[in-house]
């Protein structure tokens, strides 16, 4: 098999003759002579614009690229076949970091337009150069632009960048790796850095026989005469610059085949291989489930001649980087991954982490169809890719491994949108971006979860059979390229394509589907009635009240005799502002008491009754929360909720009780309801046997907690411990120390036995001051169950011999894993010293990777010791971070809107205030710093509304 696959690529790779192989050669050999360059002295920079013209349109790139991982840079060189549609003389592309030694024109015919090597003007600001042409590059015709450039390999974690990690000997050893999304291929080679651009990609690496390249595609290797060796790799599908990716290393692999002939391949540092073999299943899983779901074969390769593709095996490779700033990059062929993200030890990685990695290997993997095979135009829509493969990891999972019960999850995911997204900076999912700041600022909860639980939304309305059928038209028509017609381009397809599942439906068909779903999915009455009349559903007029206006809808319930009253407005946490003009068009659920059945009504307008039975004693709105909105009963309607939670709480399912919740603490917030109706509400979870809705309750009571300890109201923080370990009691009480029991009970022992030892509840320390003494007395070499082995660390690090034990072993750990329990751990101290000395470790990023000093700083803000030691390290290390980070990175934005995130003092929002004032140049390019802002000045609101009446309640509750 391999010997087939060599030989193809061997032909394959003859009948790809480079043209420039000679000019890309000479980097090596002795320069060409040249004719000096033309003198740039009269020319001025040709554009003005942000995004690149489009009238030069690239085709193929051929980039050599020899990295040289002793010195740490790298020259290279790219031949790019462009297109020209409009006569001119220069060509603008994106170049930033890179020192451009040569450039020149060809035209069809591969001779040279000029004798002179050509003028390279650069405009930093916009990250683009310039390229003269004293001859004009007519419109129609087809040229070659070959460039030879050179750089550092790169700081940080963006572009062509270097790693290290350290072996169990202490030898540090280097790779090289890339990150590109959204805007950083142009720090590795010039290119048309923007996704609308995509093109086919051959990629040419020289390294050293003890390291190994990976790219997109499948490989040959060649032989040097100097004792290098130069890997081939095919040429790509039609793609986008930010997809591109390689990586240098010495790490090696796993492999396995899917069923369709797949070979998913999974790579790590040497020592790390035992910690590979769940990834690699799971990847081979997720791509046959995948396969069948969109009814579309792994999508590389397309490229090539029929013999190719007869005998060629598509590849699909996983690396984990040692350091790595995001989750992990979808790049087609070549996933990148944090270590955290992939690699999984059975000794020391607990179930969440097995879920975590198990999710964001069916997010990439998703990606490879829904992102790389249907690209968006530009990064407005960057939600349609991350929000589909948001919402893609729970129907994976949920397929491939359910007894992950990954289904409990979705609803955290779109509570944490509806907390973001009723705050008043929060931003439309398709919004506009421009410069590189902006577009980073797009991958935000906006786009991932919101975008998810609108397509959940989405999917529950137009039933699972539509929804499917309207991506997998969607995939097909649009594989392999990207409009460039109109700027949403790809949230309208998208949209048609949906609309045009649901009008191609016979009459049959949904009389079938209606049948078969039964009453506990019925198709709504108004969808059934357009189906049958043949009307127009108008799908894109109701999803652009979801896609083109910001905010979350507030449904206000009240029940006037047989009738059901109806207002929506926008829901908000923060100061109301004047919200006319916001209208959602709601797929409203509801359930009663008289039935089983799930009633469903399209909610279009500002107000909207219902006609229900009169004598049914509840109606639940928003059934499962399969909808994105928050629902208030007015006149009594939430005593209603309290009443059949206490007397029947089984009556609804554990997503709604969950929900009644989330929504009653969430209006609490708003000043919608008082808190002592919301405590009352979860009274009844002394009853309460389904983990989600107490874990959903104890969430709540732990954040008023964490935030009351951080206030200096000693007395009220006191009672509410108190009252937390006393109404869970019985649940603390029934936890072992122990691995054992269902993935969502081992959820809950590790939330209520943290939280418990937090509160210094003396049985919960006794046991793990004494499971901590047992795993010094081992040196280390016991293995604590890891459920509960983060709060064994964590009430050990409160001695000085036990934070020294657990930062000596965290540095020599090699589970990532088990590295974050030691950090969290490390980070509980109430030495204020030690804290400092962890945040001076993360910015000098030896022993804290650079990686982890974003989730080092929020754990220590999380210390209630710690908040403000925190954030005033931000403040005067802030340039640092900014150089470290990159300004609109979803770290920098974590640590602005964590570090602040339980200040709820007026002292505190001035001090935050302040600080984004003297920053003013930056803050005003992040909508983080408003967040921030708006965040804090809820908590203080929260503060001033609520502390007196909880004070008042709790001491109620003693007599």
């Amino acid at each position: 098999m391999a010997l087939v696959r060599l030989l193809v690529l061997s032909v394959f790779h003859v009948s790809l003759v480079w043209c420039n192989r000679n000019l890309s050669s000479q980097q090596a050999s002795s320069p060409p002579v040249v004719q000096p360059p033309l003198g740039a002295g009269n020319l001025s920079f040709p554009w003005s614009r942000l995004r690149l013209p489009r009238y030069i349109i690239p085709l193929h790139y051929r980039l050599f690229l020899h990295p040289n991982l002793t010195s740490l840079s790298f020259t290279g060189s790219v031949q790019i076949q462009i297109d020209v549609q409009n006569n001119t003389n220069w060509v603008v592309l994106h170049s930033k970091g890179l020192q451009i030694s040569k450039a020149t024109i060809l035209n069809q015919n591969f001779t040279h337009l000029s004798d002179q090597v050509l003028p390279v003007l650069h405009n930093p600001s916009h990250e683009q150069i310039g390229i003269f042409s004293p001859w004009v590059l007519s419109s129609g015709q087809k040229y070659f632009l070959y460039i030879e450039f050179g750089a550092e390999l790169a700081e940080g974690f963006y572009g062509f960048y270097k790693s290290t990690y350290r072996t169990t000997t202490g030898e540090t050893r280097t790779l090289a790796s890339t990150h590109f999304e959204p805007t950083s291929a142009r720090m590795a080679f010039p290119c048309f850095d923007e996704p609308i651009f995509k093109a086919n990609f051959s990629v040419r690496i020289r390294r050293s026989p003890e390291h190994i390249s990976l790219s997109n595609m499948p490989v040959k290797t060649v032989e040097l005469s100097d004792g290098l060796l130069e890997d081939w790799f095919a040429a790509s599908v039609k793609m986008s610059t930010y997809l591109v990716a390689f990586v240098i290393s010495d790490f090696r692999s796993v492999t396995a085949t899917t069923s369709s002939g797949v070979q998913v391949s999974v790579y790590a540092a040497p020592e790390k291989m035992p910690q590979t073999h769940y990834a690699l299943e799971v990847a081979v899983k997720m791509l046959d489930f995948y396969e069948e779901f969109f009814n579309i074969r792994y999508p590389l390769p397309k490229q090539g001649s029929t013999f190719f593709l007869m005998f060629f095996f598509p590849l699909s490779d996983l690396i984990a980087i040692p350091d790595f700033q995001s989750g992990a990059m979808e790049n087609w062929g070549l996933t990148t991954y944090r270590e955290t993200s992939l690699l999984f030890d059975p000794l020391t990685s607990s179930v969440s982490d097995k879920l975590w990695v198990t999710m964001v290997i069916g997010h990439e993997l998703a990606h490879q169809w829904f992102g790389n095979l249907v690209t968006m135009a530009w990064w407005n829509d960057i939600w349609l890719n991350e929000g589909f493969a948001r919402y893609m990891e729970y129907i994976s999972v949920e397929a491939t491994y359910p007894d992950l019960t990954v289904e409990e999850y979705l609803l955290h995911t779109c509570f944490v949108a509806v907390g973001l997204d009723s705050l008043n900076s929060s931003r439309p999912i398709s919004s506009d971006a421009e410069n590189p700041t902006q577009i980073k600022e797009m991958f935000d909860t906006v786009s991932y979860d919101k975008g998810a639980c609108v397509l959940h939304m989405l999917r529950h309305f137009l039933t699972d059979d539509v929804f499917q059928r309207g991506i997998v038209r969607y995939l097909r028509k649009h594989c392999y390229s990207s409009s460039q017609n109109t700027k949403n381009a790809v949230s309208k397809h998208f949209k048609h394509k949906l609309t045009n599942s649901l009008h191609g439906l016979p009459l049959m068909y949904v009389n079938k589907v209606s049948t078969r779903l039964g009453s506990r999915v019925l198709i709504s009455s108004c969808l059934l009635q357009y189906l049958f009349a043949g009307e127009h559903l108008d799908l894109t007029a109701m999803m652009n009240t979801w896609t083109l206006q910001k905010g979350v809808p507030l449904v206000t319930v009240t029940r006037k005799g047989s009738r059901l009253l109806l207002r929506q407005d926008r829901f908000l946490r923060t100061v109301l502002p004047i919200t006319f003009g916001f209208l959602w068009h709601i797929p409203l659920t509801y359930k009663t008491d008289a039935s089983s059945t799930i009633h469903r009504h399209l909610m279009t307008t500002h107000t909207d009754s219902i006609p229900i039975e009169e004598e049914v004693n509840w109606v639940k709105v928003n059934t499962d929360m399969t909808g994105y909105y928050v629902v208030h009963y007015e006149d009594g309607g939430w005593d209603e909720m309290t009443t059949l939670l206490r007397e029947n709480h089984t009556a609804l399912s554990y997503k709604d009780r969950t929900h009644l919740i989330h929504n009653a603490f969430q209006l609490v917030t708003s000043g919608h309801l008082a808190i002592n109706k919301a405590l009352e509400l979860i009274d009844y979870l002394r009853l309460e046997t389904h983990t989600v809705p107490l874990l959903q309750g104890l969430g709540y009571l732990e954040a008023y907690y964490r935030m009351i300890e951080k206030r200096n109201e000693l007395e009220l923080t006191h009672n509410l411990g108190m009252y937390i370990l006393q109404f869970f009691r019985a649940v603390i009480d029934q936890q072992t120390w122990s691995d054992s029991g269902s993935v969502s009970e081992r959820r809950l022992r590790s939330e209520v036995l943290s939280l418990a030892c937090h509160l210094e509840d003396p049985p919960c320390l006794q046991r793990a001051h004494q499971s901590f003494k047992d795993w010094l007395e081992s040196n280390g070499t016991l293995n604590l169950p890891t459920d509960v082995a983060v709060t064994v660390y964590s009430v050990g690090a409160q001695d000085d011999h036990g934070w020294a034990s657990l930062l000596h072993t965290y540095k020599n750990s090699l589970s990532a894993a088990q590295k974050h329990k030691f950090l969290f751990a490390l980070t509980c101290s109430r030495d204020t010293s030690k804290l400092e000395k962890l945040l001076e470790l993360g910015l000098e990023g030896k022993v804290i990777r650079s990686q982890d000093l974003s989730g080092l700083i929020l754990m220590v803000a999380r210390n209630p010791l710690g908040h403000h030691l925190a954030w005033n390290f931000v403040k005067k290390n802030w340039d640092t971070l900014v150089k470290k980070l990159q300004l609109g990175s979803f770290c920098m934005r974590h640590i602005i809107t964590g570090t602040t995130g339980q200040f709820s003092s007026s002292e505190e929002l001035t001090d935050v205030q302040s600080f984004f004032e003297s920053i003013k140049e930056q803050a005003s390019q992040l909508r983080a710093t408003q967040v921030a802002l708006d965040n804090v000045q809820k908590n203080v609101r929260w503060s001033q509304r609520n502390l007196e009446p909880l004070r008042i309640w709790l001491n109620e509750q003693k007599k």
